[in-house]
């Protein structure tokens, strides 16, 4: 997904029983003491001015390499406040992302996640939900996923791959019987392309589809720089479909065993509160 929507669907890749079978045992060792050395350095490496964050390089309005994302600023925002500076280790947000880097001791913070069990959250900065996005000019004016216009338009939706853990929007209109009218766009997609997963709003500004059910931050990014006006409804009527779900809060994780650090960025998040704020709306992030 996107930052947020990558890390909702498919961020954690194999389960802790499924990795451990999977990696010999000279792999686990290894692993296990790359974890125990990052714990060991990570009071030092913020005494020491560093402030090491994972990020994917190509995943607009989030990260890339050249700051110019939401969790880019967040980060500088952040280390400034502890006297650090940020350094980033650049992993593409595939499967397997929290154990090819925060819990294999490549960086002590991941800028933007949902509550997961690989990791733990300081407070979270900001909560947001699934949209429904159109071309303004089209006036479709449709926010209820229940509304039955939506089985004559045709709808883009991201998809996360062939093992069931797609988009909620996508499991829910699946769930109506609406399948046919339905577009799917990888949420990966061409990552030799500018933020991949921004193909599915190319589609809704080219026509291609009539509308597209979209994580709200990206959309809300989207929006703000897209030369085509575009309208944005949160998705409602949702309740029907848990235990799907629609809205995260989304906050700064760190290893499980990382207390003071998540003390310490806590102290920062409600300090640099109004600061957040800006950035958040800077970046057209839709918050609940």
């Amino acid at each position: 997904m996107t930052a947020a929507l990558r890390l909702l669907a498919c961020i954690c890749g194999l389960s802790a029983a499924q990795a451990h079978a999977q990696q010999t045992a000279a792999e686990r060792v290894a692993l296990r003491e790359a974890r125990e050395a990052a714990l060991s350095q990570i009071d030092h490496t913020l005494d020491e001015g560093r402030l090491r964050v994972c990020a994917d390089p190509n995943n607009l309005p989030f990260s890339n390499e050249r700051g110019e994302g939401l969790e880019n600023a967040l980060a500088e925002l952040v280390a400034d406040a502890l006297d650090a500076e940020v350094e980033y280790t650049w992993h593409a947000q595939r499967r397997g992302f929290l154990r090819q880097t925060l819990n294999a001791g490549l960086c002590d913070v991941v800028m933007g996640t949902p509550a997961l069990d690989m990791l733990q959250t300081t407070r979270p900065y900001y909560r947001s939900g699934y949209v429904f996005v159109s071309r303004a000019d089209r006036d479709i004016d449709v926010s209820s996923i229940d509304d039955p216009r939506l089985r004559d338009l045709t709808i883009g939706v991201h998809l996360v791959g062939d093992d069931g853990a797609n988009t909620p929007p996508a499991h829910a209109l699946g769930e109506r019987g609406i399948i046919d009218n339905v577009v799917g766009y990888t949420v990966y997609g061409d990552y030799r392309q500018e933020a991949p997963p921004a193909r599915l709003l190319d589609a809704v500004v080219a026509g291609e589809v009539d509308i597209a059910a979209v994580w709200g931050p990206l959309a809300g990014y989207y929006a703000r720089t897209s030369e085509v006006p575009l309208d944005l409804a949160p998705i409602t009527d949702t309740v029907d479909y848990l235990p799907l779900v629609f809205e995260y809060s989304i906050a700064i994780g760190v290893r499980r065993t990382d207390d003071e650090l998540r003390h310490r960025l806590d102290a920062v998040l409600v300090e640099k509160q109004d600061e957040v704020e800006a950035l958040l709306e800077r970046y057209g992030v839709p918050e609940i």
